[in-house]
């Protein structure tokens, strides 16, 4: 029993040694910038660093998406290792390492907490931040942050900093976020696409949206990096994995265009990207969703069938990843006929590749949606490797 008590005072001791050793790190990185929101979050944190790279500040960027990253200050990427799960706690290694190693000015940090309550404990707790950006509030991790968007823009908004500043693109509940800011002493405002052309568009290596555009720039006007130097900096900045990316593929006569959504694991956001590329793109062909599932995910891939069913002319469904027999039968529930339905599962990338060009005829368009991992990501890499130069 008495070894017991000491081990619990040894571990309190040592508990305290590293909050006051955390909290005397952040003291000396003088600008902290806390990314949280549904959609959009990996690649706003890229778009504010490279922005501010550009202007002359010492940033560094912690990504949580799709795949895990530290942004040097001068842009190289040092991947982040995982031997368990990832936790909040990571964020405090990763700040001991970033002051260690680059002694920065700026830090732009995406938030990597689901749980209102972990999230609320990142900011106050972890990253202290004195501007806070919230993308968007959507219907996602909706078991952990409620049903409905409201609930959702409240539980992100635990990340809103205390007396400090709030830009978000949310318009839904603007309100709610204004309100919440007020309580805490803090000023919110939005910031849409509005303003962003479409030359400023074209000239990014993948299709970004105007919406993350506009929301970085602000950020950076406010840490002192006018729009022009910051859209430099930004257009030279390497996307996240899973961002909306086009490869154009070749088989002989046929063509087909490979847009990958997988990241936007939402229907709102699938459908956004989907009228986006019919505006960019058309005429489209033969139009084939590729809704790639995780058999831990299940809930999302169905809100995403039912989307498509009810929003998107397309002609056929290509099905994979897993959980592939319930799909198969929950499919004509939303009354898409089984000869629009291409039941593939667990197959390699060159699989899916093949298959889709023998349902084209001349041209057509694949929009990959649902989820990078369990190989999804491994598809869209395939495409991209084989597209037309």
């Amino acid at each position: 029993m008495y070894i017991l008590l000491l081990i619990l005072v040894a571990l309190c001791c040592y508990g305290a040694w590293e909050f006051r050793g955390h909290q005397v790190r952040l003291k000396r990185i003088p600008v902290r910038i806390h990314v949280n929101g549904s959609r959009g979050k990996s690649s706003v944190t890229r778009l504010i660093a490279a922005g501010l790279r550009a202007g002359g500040k010492r940033a560094v960027a912690k990504t949580t998406g799709t795949l895990p990253r530290i942004i040097d200050p001068l842009g190289r990427e040092i991947s982040i290792k995982r031997n368990q799960p990832a936790n909040i706690i990571e964020q405090t290694k990763i700040l001991r390492y970033i002051d260690k190693m680059f002694k920065p000015e700026i830090l732009v940090i995406e938030c990597m907490a689901v749980l209102p309550e972990y999230q609320w404990f990142c900011e106050n707790k972890i990253v202290q931040s004195q501007i806070g950006v919230i993308t968007n509030a959507r219907l996602d991790h909706t078991n952990e942050m409620g049903k409905f968007r409201e609930q959702i823009a409240r539980s992100l908004s635990n990340t809103v900093p205390e007396k400090g500043v709030l830009y978000t693109s949310e318009k839904t509940n603007l309100k709610v976020l204004k309100d919440i800011g007020k309580s805490k002493g803090t000023e919110v405002t939005r910031y849409g696409g509005q303003g962003i052309t479409r030359e400023e568009l074209n000239r990014f290596s993948y299709i970004e949206h105007p919406a993350n555009i506009g929301l970085s720039l602000a950020v950076c006007e406010k840490v002192g990096v006018d729009r022009n130097t910051a859209l430099e900096g930004m257009y030279q900045a390497t996307p996240d994995a899973g961002a909306l990316r086009i490869a154009m593929c070749q088989e002989g006569s046929k063509e087909i265009l490979f847009a990958n959504a997988m990241a936007a694991n939402d229907p709102e956001s699938s459908l956004a990207i989907f009228n986006e590329i019919q505006e960019r793109f058309n005429p489209l062909g033969k139009v084939i969703l590729l809704l790639h599932s995780r058999s831990d995910r299940q809930d999302r891939s169905l809100q995403l069938i039912e989307m498509a069913a009810q929003h998107i002319e397309f002609d056929y469904l290509m099905l994979t990843g897993q959980s592939l027999k319930r799909f198969m039968g929950i499919v004509s529930k939303f009354k898409i006929p089984k000869s629009k339905t291409i039941g593939l599962g667990n197959v390699k990338p060159d699989k899916v590749y093949s298959e889709a060009f023998k349902l084209v005829e001349d041209r057509g368009t694949i929009l990959g949606i649902g989820n990078v991992g369990a190989g999804g990501l491994d598809i869209a890499r395939y495409f991209y490797k084989n597209r037309r130069l």
